[in-house]
């Protein structure tokens, strides 16, 4: 799955601004970027579209809103999803999630802090920079709230570049961490079949999907 860095900090603190800078960054670098926004408040369809409403309210599991521009996909939840069950719906064809919120999530995440705001969160895990407009008494690596460059170089040499190649095992929705070896002999076998068959030219991604009945 792609990398996911998720950007946190108090409210007001500009977190949907850093995300704003760091994608335009990024962008610019020939990264494809996705993004996730955690909130409390439940969501509302489009006034426009009272069509997916009723999908939904028959029973459909997951409905799609789409225009000549864009899509919109609502799933009904029955309890809030992970950042690894987020990961798996964007899918695999971005460098880089960055998510806005999830603190107390395992990705490893960036603080924003603004010194008239509030003190910085204490209750951060995997916490591995922060943005700050003030020297903070902390051993955690630090960064101007504009050194906007130097942020993204962090995410780039630090997730991006790493996971430029990488191999992906779900089973019954659960990754599964494979040993160097393990995974070199999985990805060797797959590849050699695929090559094998017809019409098939350079593999750049290659996905299966496997379901039977339990």
């Amino acid at each position: 799955m792609p990398p996911i860095v998720s950007i946190v900090g108090r409210s007001k603190s500009g977190k949907t601004t850093l995300i704003e800078k760091l994608i335009v960054e990024l962008k610019s670098r020939g990264f494809h970027i996705a993004t996730a926004k955690h909130t409390h408040r439940d969501m509302t369809l489009p006034e426009s579209d009272k069509d997916s409403d009723r999908h939904l309210k028959a029973g459909s599991e997951t409905s799609l809103i789409i225009d000549p521009h864009g899509l919109m996909m609502i799933k009904p939840l029955q309890k809030e999803l992970n950042l690894t069950q987020i990961a798996q719906i964007i899918g695999e064809d971005y460098d880089l999630i960055l998510t806005e919120g999830y603190k107390q999530d395992d990705a490893p995440k960036i603080e924003v802090h603004r010194k008239e705001n509030a003190p910085p969160l204490t209750d951060v895990k995997k916490l591995f920079a922060i943005a700050t407009d003030e020297p903070l008494d902390t051993k955690v690596r630090q960064f101007a709230l504009d050194d906007i460059k130097a942020i993204a170089d962090l995410l780039e040499t630090g997730f991006i570049q790493p996971n430029r190649e990488r191999f992906t095992l779900l089973v019954n929705d659960v990754p599964i961490a494979l040993n160097a070896f393990t995974e070199e002999i999985v990805e060797n076998v797959v590849l050699a079949m695929a090559n094998n068959l017809k019409g098939v030219g350079k593999i750049g991604t290659l996905k299966i999907f496997l379901k039977k009945e339990v």
